[in-house]
């Protein structure tokens, strides 16, 4: 340990943004085991490196500069990703909200803060505007259920923005107290100087935009006009007496018109920002705190418990009283108070503003403990956010779903999307997409076969045309549209979800893997990087003999699996499929689920012979292995975690398939989710990474093992 301690700190550069990369990669794959928010994992690796800790890098004038534009990086896109006509549709409740949720935790912290803590007036007040802002951290969840157009959540994200910009105003007005002249001329000249700044911006900047966006398309110019308007704006801001990250944020504001959130244009400000400037910047925050406080103040805890405690409460004070006032469910208050909860980037933004206002000379108006109490406290709100959201999202899932309408869609998306590789599965595969697709629509099938980008790409791409002109025969003869394509990819999954989108398809028929050399996982290689990634039905498949000889598909259903907006798909998808075979179909759940597919059937396929036997838990699933035949095919209807009908036992679905139900054909399906189509989107609070095994879990299950 001496030996390496003589090399540290490093003070290589190319050392340097090596170790920061390092953390850059490992930090989103660690904290999504562990379920935690990366920007945290960011920060405590910076604690972890940092001079109060191992001291493995300095913070430095490298980290200066980046978590400077990392900082204005944050408060830009904050800015950009407001959703500017949900505001101006439902202005006055979101103003309603929006003071509520900002002032009432600002009151509540800033009393106890004085009161309980005994910080000065200035250091409350910041810590109040900190707690009276939030960061929507929780907002993926609330796409994954297709709740967007929800009130409450419209609410949240509106009242969310408004909160944060007045929170940056009296950040702002704080910041130019500390100046050598504040009294009643100086608030006169500063809001002078601040209608001035917003007039000549609003009137500036977005002619500038027009102008520049008009007349040059070329992406590297576009990027490079865009960041210098932000960081014109940000010094202008500072000038004026304003923190710079004001004028970042408002640039923001003015240009969110003119850069749409899927353009190619908002896309590289994203990934810029995400993959290097704002990891910086956290990293650089968390090199700033200094954990032996903990040690030396054993109060820390207390301190971290009173500042997400009152603002919390404050949050949820405001959310369900304006739940009231709008006359809004239990569960819709519910939702506003998860949403709403969360502080993040916003908050380290904010306390960065803290450090570098001088009460006294060398003393700082935020200290060791007060950074360390509002990092700690970040986790903890992010948690209860997290929470708080994802029950909100079941509890108004089940209000409104008590029902579903069995009708026909009236616009049917079909096009079935079949990913090929091994000869002697692609026609099952094909055959299957035939028996399943619709008859009346006469749509094509699109085959892919994608191959591995590597010095064997040309040899696999040959064999890839060879087995679609295989199949594109087959199709021939059963006088189906088959559209081929061969596809050079460096990631599997990439390739496959890119021609998914390229062909618009529906949905996606494949086979499970059957060469153990390849690979050891259940999934194979890239499948659960698939289902991860992509939201629309997947079907994988599994058969030990030819499908024309199957006598009874016999479909295991989770509970609850009415409720997802995949439901109907696959039920029509198996109808089809059993009513071309002619064999009879089984379904094994919950009662109430049953009910709604056996009406389903009647309604829309009165010739499939349908069979309904309850299953009341998902433990059951082995027992069916008694009752399934050599000429039988096992369905299995399966969940994507964080859905309503995802439970734990699913985890254990691998080992259960493997050792039960060994031999047997098998088809597992993955239904639709709602989510955003924009699957390779990125926002500076969700990780793109995602782990679909947490550390809880891999404990739990070596626990189970022991204990046998």
């Amino acid at each position: 340990m001496t030996f390496f301690s003589s090399y540290l700190p490093i003070d290589d550069p190319a050392l340097i943004f090596f170790v920061v990369l390092l953390i850059v990669l490992f930090a989103p794959i660690i904290m999504s085991k562990l379920r935690i928010p990366h920007i945290i994992g960011m920060v405590l690796a910076g604690v972890l490196i940092g001079p109060h800790a191992l001291h493995v890098l300095e913070r430095d004038s490298s980290f200066e500069i980046f978590g400077h534009v990392g900082l204005f990086y944050i408060m830009f896109l904050a800015g950009l990703e407001m959703d500017m006509e949900s505001v101006k549709k439902n202005s006055r409740q979101f103003v309603i909200f929006g003071l509520l949720t900002c002032f009432v935790p600002l009151v509540l912290t800033y009393l106890m803060s004085v009161s309980i803590l005994g910080y000065s007036g200035r250091a409350s007040f910041l810590l109040g505007c900190i707690m009276a802002s939030n960061t929507l951290i929780a907002y993926p969840i609330v796409g994954r259920y297709g709740l967007q157009r929800n009130s409450s959540v419209m609410l949240s994200v509106g009242s969310s923005m408004i909160s944060l910009f007045l929170a940056l105003v009296m950040i702002a007005g704080l910041s130019g107290s500390f100046s050598e002249d504040s009294g009643v001329l100086f608030w006169l000249l500063f809001a002078l100087k601040f209608a001035l700044f917003c007039a000549g911006s609003i009137f500036i900047i977005p002619r500038l935009t027009r102008y520049f966006l008009r007349r040059y398309s070329d992406a590297v110019m576009q990027y490079i006009f865009v960041m210098a308007i932000m960081f014109l704006s940000a010094a202008l801001s500072e000038l004026i007496g304003l923190e710079g990250i004001f004028g970042a944020f408002f640039s923001g504001l003015i240009m969110n018109r003119y850069i749409p959130h899927v353009s190619p244009l908002m896309n590289r400000i994203e990934f810029i920002g995400n993959a290097l400037f704002i990891p910086y910047f956290l990293i650089g925050v968390g090199m700033l705190i200094n954990l032996r406080t903990i040690v030396d103040e054993p109060d820390m805890i207390w301190v971290v418990l009173l500042i997400a405690f009152f603002g919390t409460f404050g949050k949820a004070v405001a959310a369900y009283l304006s739940s009231l006032l709008f006359r809004l469910p239990k569960a819709e208050g519910h939702m506003m108070f998860g949403l709403t909860s969360a502080h993040a980037a916003g908050a380290i933004a904010m306390v960065m503003v803290g450090m570098k206002l001088e009460v006294a000379p060398g003393v700082m108006l935020v200290n060791d403990q007060m950074l360390n109490g509002v990092i700690m406290m970040i986790l903890v709100t992010c948690i209860i956010s997290t929470l708080m959201t994802q029950k909100a999202a079941k509890e108004i899932i089940f209000r409104e779903k008590t029902h579903l309408e069995i009708r026909k869609p009236d616009a049917d998306d079909e096009k079935i999307l079949v990913c090929v590789k091994y000869p002697d599965i692609a026609p099952q595969l094909l055959n299957l997409a035939v028996l399943m697709r619709n008859q009346r629509l006469n749509r094509g099938v699109v085959a892919l076969n994608v191959v591995y980008d590597d010095q064997d790409s040309n040899k696999g791409r040959e064999q890839g045309l060879r087995l679609l002109e295989q199949l594109q025969q087959q199709a021939s003869a059963s006088e189906v549209m088959l559209q081929t394509q061969v596809r050079l990819a460096t990631n599997i999954a990439n390739g496959i979800k890119h021609a998914f989108r390229e062909f618009a398809c529906s949905e996606i028929v494949m086979g499970m893997h059957v060469h153990t050399e390849v690979t050891q996982k259940f999934w194979g290689e890239f499948i659960q990087s698939l289902y991860n990634g992509l939201n629309r039905q997947i079907v994988l498949t599994r058969f030990e003999q030819p499908l024309a000889t199957l006598r009874r598909i016999q479909v295991a259903v989770p509970s609850r699996a009415e409720f997802e907006p995949g439901f109907h798909r696959w039920l029509e998808r198996l109808c089809r499929f059993a009513g071309e075979l002619d064999c009879r179909i089984q379904f094994h759940g919950r009662q109430e689920s049953l009910v709604l597919i056996n009406e389903y059937i009647q309604n829309m396929h009165p010739s499939v012979r349908g069979e309904y036997t309850p299953m009341a838990h998902w433990n059951e699933l082995p027992q069916l292995a008694q009752g399934i035949g050599k000429d039988h095919l096992f369905v299995v209807v399966t969940a994507r975690k964080g859905t309503i009908s995802y439970k734990n036992a699913l985890d254990r679905l691998p080992d259960e398939l493997t050792k039960y139900f060994s031999g047997t054909n098998l088809m597992i399906i993955f239904p639709d989710q709602y989510g955003n189509q924009k699957e390779d989107a990125m926002s500076f609070t969700e990780a793109q990474h995602q782990e679909e095994n947490s550390i809880y879990d891999t404990l739990l299950r070596w626990f189970h093992k022991t204990k046998e």
